[in-house]
């Protein structure tokens, strides 16, 4: 039941998500700039599916862990990750948007809260790292909400 509905959450969001960024795409970059920057929308397009990814199964496990999940989902997507990221030290690797950021290829655009935080994130780790650790995570976290599910009883209502 966990795999099932991790699978469709994948699929919903990947088929929501990444046509919709392809379609921003082609309406902000200009016509004579597409086939130089078309890498990078591809690139891209790998990091947010791999972020999908890895965020989901971070969500499923704590749905299957805690009472509330959308309250520590909310804490933790807004709170923890944006907190630990400024933090001096370790602590930013322990966020998800750490390695993500790691692998952005190209500089976020200056006049957002992105590039504040990526100019704070100088120690990066390499790209083999990030990737090696993100599938780890969503390996680890899927493996840890399946144990959850397994462990817990369910009763039917009639």
């Amino acid at each position: 039941m966990l795999v099932g509905k991790y699978i469709a959450y994948l699929a919903c969001t990947i088929l929501v998500v990444l046509p919709s960024v392809v379609i921003v795409y082609f309406v902000a970059v200009p016509f004579r700039d597409i086939a130089a920057t078309f890498p990078l929308l591809l690139t891209d397009l790998g990091l947010l599916a791999l972020g999908l990814a890895v965020y989901g199964a971070l969500f499923a496990w704590s749905g299957t862990v805690l009472r509330r999940p959308l309250v520590a989902g909310l804490v933790f997507a807004f709170g923890w990750e944006q907190v630990a990221l400024l933090m001096p030290g370790y602590l930013r690797r322990l966020t998800v948007a750490y390695y993500l950021q790691a692998l952005v290829p190209h500089a976020m655009p200056s006049d957002s809260i992105a590039s504040v935080l990526q100019a704070v994130v100088t120690d990066t780790p390499s790209p083999v790292a990030c990737i090696v650790w993100l599938l780890f995570a969503l390996a680890v976290l899927l493996v840890l909400a399946r144990r959850a599910v397994e462990r817990r009883e369910y009763v039917l209502e009639q």
